[in-house]
């Protein structure tokens, strides 16, 4: 073991211009990596918020309203309402279903808009009475839109979902493009390892043939490499691990967090999932390559 430490701290000692290189390279790429990680999962807890908490709202027709289950000049009848309220219920996808009239409607838009002209000129009479529906799957909302989509009586169906997906659509663009940008650093990592460790096994190409002439084993030759390439995607991975730590901290919670408090922010478990998702990477870039490029120098 005392061999094998010496080994690999000459080895670093000798070969410290690339070896610093390989550590900076672990470290940018692994940072996009985690920040990709981190942004993977703060994307499923915004998007597992407000898909829980998506709803469909059936808007009822008016005398105002126009479409193909609507009767011009006349407002949904009551026996309408309750055929609409009937195919929703009997939905398997519904969870539960609210009726609201226009007044219930009209007392919610008075609130909203306490403080805007506009609510002198509006009355319940001007609102749509409505249903809205909480589904038990958001992601089936399409089966419950069909269901009562062609139902007289519904002027129109709105789902969130249409709002919420292209936002969701750019985050998962974003965390894609983070992951493979990192991904092309990390291959650049793993490259600079082959590289360092097969230099590293050049200039004691002569040493490493004497071992094999006295019966070293494979493994006992190779240890001084594993070693030097692990410690060096350690030291690259511990570099971002902190840069995550840092930016948990400093952007999100000491700025994303009392800003936008509305929002469900990552936390502490997630970076440390993260860090070890990157440890991980880091070993097996600093194993695998290291493997490849010493092989060929075991032959005498």
């Amino acid at each position: 073991m005392r061999h094998t430490l010496r080994e690999a701290v000459s080895g670093l000692r000798r070969n410290l211009s690339m070896t610093l290189a390989v550590i900076v390279t672990m470290w940018v790429s692994l940072t996009l990596f985690g920040v990709g990680l981190l942004a993977a999962q703060q994307v499923e807890l915004i998007k597992g918020r407000w898909y829980d908490q998506i709803e469909i709202t059936v808007f009822l027709c008016t005398a105002d309203s126009s479409g193909p289950n609507c009767t011009p000049g006349q407002d949904a009848t009551e026996a309408q309402r309750e055929s609409v309220r009937a195919a929703l219920e009997a939905n398997p996808e519904v969870e539960a279903v609210f009726y609201q009239s226009k007044a219930e409607v009209f007392e919610e838009f008075r609130l909203a808009y306490a403080d805007s002209p506009i609510l002198d000129s509006m009355s319940a009479e001007n609102m749509q009475d409505l249903f809205r529906v909480a589904l038990v799957n958001p992601e089936e909302y399409a089966l419950v839109q069909g269901s009562v989509g062609q139902v007289p009586g519904v002027q129109a169906i709105q789902d969130l979902r249409q709002y919420l997906d292209p936002l969701f659509e750019w985050l998962n663009l974003a965390r894609w493009l983070a992951v493979g940008a990192s991904a092309l650093l990390l291959l650049a990592a793993g490259l600079q390892i082959a590289n360092t460790i097969r230099m590293a096994a050049i200039s004691r190409r002569r040493e490493i043939g004497i071992m094999r002439l006295v019966g070293a084993s494979n493994a006992y030759i190779m240890a001084p490499f594993l070693l030097e390439s692990v410690l060096a995607g350690l030291l690259g991975a511990a570099l971002a691990g902190g840069t995550l730590a840092a930016l948990q901290k400093f952007v999100i919670v000491d700025k994303a967090k009392p800003a936008i408090q509305t929002v469900q922010w990552i936390g502490w478990d997630h970076v440390a999932l993260a860090v070890i998702g990157l440890v991980t990477v880091a070993l097996v870039l600093s194993i695998i390559p290291t493997l490849i490029a010493t092989r060929r120098f075991l032959r005498v």
